[in-house]
């Protein structure tokens, strides 16, 4: 398809060129040529080239050795590297993750026909244009997720490609064809095999893909079910209550279409529920409650993204909003009561508490939602007060600190630091109370 052309970077653009000039094939590859196509970014350049990686190693005054056995080598170009990879044929993928061994070729054609799907097996080069064997054109003007070759061995070969062809049909807002769509579900048991930290990779990309409802998909095809299985239960678990209108499922898939495209607000939609299933009662009219839910719902986060490999940070985070995504939503919230929460919380994770409430309403029924909208702006507007008048929320916003409480005689420990608390305690009570005088009039009264 010479009448396609690619810019590609100028160093991308070098290598390829002293790779033909040295009388060998070579070409950007795979998702850039992909990404270009469409008019997207490419986040990286991938190269093939029919040079095997010493004799790419000859052409190159500075290279890294990534994987010689696989036959990759790290191009380096003024402190930027650049992937270099013979035209290879994978040998068996005996564990459902990586070939036990490759073999080097000199046909493009092969090294595209081991790749994943149509849209990733498209090779570009100025002279050449876009090379395009397996109708990857076509399925990107289609919007469709296909197989390159017969999807049963793609997926046998590699099981995470499952997950990525969720993942790249959220990303894209494409669908996926429908004997590649069988061999998925077929082949979802073997993710069984796959590292938890590829897993959370590709769930968290398609988390903060634009169409993050595609983990619906994932549902369907069995795919949570071996990696998330928790969130089959939100599928399977009915809402009778005139507050919703979706399963737990579908109402948090609703939410999580409506956070900011964060890792900690994604995660935290996604999780903000998950206890629901375990909550639930039933009650003589029919109704369903879930008391209790949002407690369990954080319980459940910390075991679940340990199982992912998740950073401490997220979890620390995605525990917060969790636990507190619920708060107030009685409309009976006081000022004071506000202040216990915001020091409990955090004041730093208001915002994202806003930002949930007004997804977790979204996924809701339309029943008194101009209440709930009223209550969380006064809630907002509760918040904003109590910041602009600088009320204490912490131990470090009270007007008087351990050296204070030295000079009234008492020393640094545990009593020191029950008095700092009762002290917070009294002033998110009272914020009037928070000056060093009448602090330290309360101290020598205890």
């Amino acid at each position: 398809m010479k009448d396609i052309k690619i810019e590609m970077p100028q160093d991308v653009r070098l290598i390829i060129e002293k790779l033909n000039e040295a009388g060998f094939e070579a070409y950007a590859v795979g998702g850039c040529v992909r990404d270009s196509i469409l008019q997207r970014k490419p986040n990286d350049w991938d190269i093939t080239t029919s040079a095997t990686p010493y004799e790419v190693k000859d052409i190159f005054r500075r290279t890294v050795d990534t994987g010689l056995k696989h036959g990759t080598v790290t191009v380096m170009l003024k402190n930027e590297g650049y992937e270099v990879t013979t035209f290879r044929i994978d040998g068996e993928y005996t564990d459902h993750r990586r070939p036990d061994g490759v073999t080097f070729t000199r046909e493009l054609s092969e090294d595209l026909l081991r790749r994943d799907f149509t849209i990733n097996a498209m090779a570009y080069n100025d002279e050449s244009g876009v090379v395009d064997l397996y109708g990857g054109l076509g399925d990107l003007e289609n919007g469709v997720i296909r197989c390159v070759g017969e999807p049963d061995d793609r997926f046998d070969e590699d099981a995470l490609r499952i997950m990525r062809a969720v993942r790249f049909a959220a990303q894209l807002g494409f669908t996926i064809e429908e004997k590649t769509r069988k061999a998925a579900a077929k082949h979802a048991p073997e993710l069984a095999n796959v590292s938890a930290e590829r897993i959370e990779t590709e769930l968290t990309k398609l988390l903060l893909s634009p169409y993050p409802e595609k983990i619906i998909d994932m549902y369907e095809l069995g795919i949570t079910r071996e990696v998330l299985p928790e969130f089959d239960r939100m599928m399977e678990t009915p809402q009778n209550s005139p507050f919703h209108k979706f399963d737990v499922g579908r109402h948090t898939v609703e939410v999580i279409k409506n956070v900011p495209a964060t890792k900690v607000m994604r995660y935290a939609a996604l999780l903000h529920d998950i206890g629901k299933p375990d909550c639930k009662t039933t009650d003589e009219g029919g109704v369903d409650h879930f008391k209790g839910h949002a407690v369990r719902s954080e319980e459940m986060v910390e075991p679940i993204l340990r199982r992912l490999k998740m950073d401490n940070d997220t979890i620390r985070d995605v525990k917060k909003i969790v636990y507190w995504h619920d708060y107030g939503i009685s409309g009976t919230t006081t000022k004071k009561s506000l202040r216990r929460m915001l020091s409990k919380m955090g004041a730093q994770y208001f915002d994202s508490f806003v930002a949930i409430r007004r997804a977790d309403m979204a996924g809701q029924s339309d029943y008194l939602a101009d209440w709930k909208a009223m209550v969380l702006e006064e809630l907002i507007q509760s918040h904003d007060e109590i910041i602009a008048e600088g009320n204490a929320l912490t131990l470090k916003d009270l007007a008087i600190g351990g050296a204070d409480l030295k000079t009234l005689g008492i020393q640094p420990g545990p009593e020191m630091g029950r008095i700092l608390n009762d002290l917070l305690d009294k002033v998110l009570e009272d914020p009037t109370l928070n000056t060093k005088e009448q602090l330290i009039q309360v101290v020598t009264s205890l």
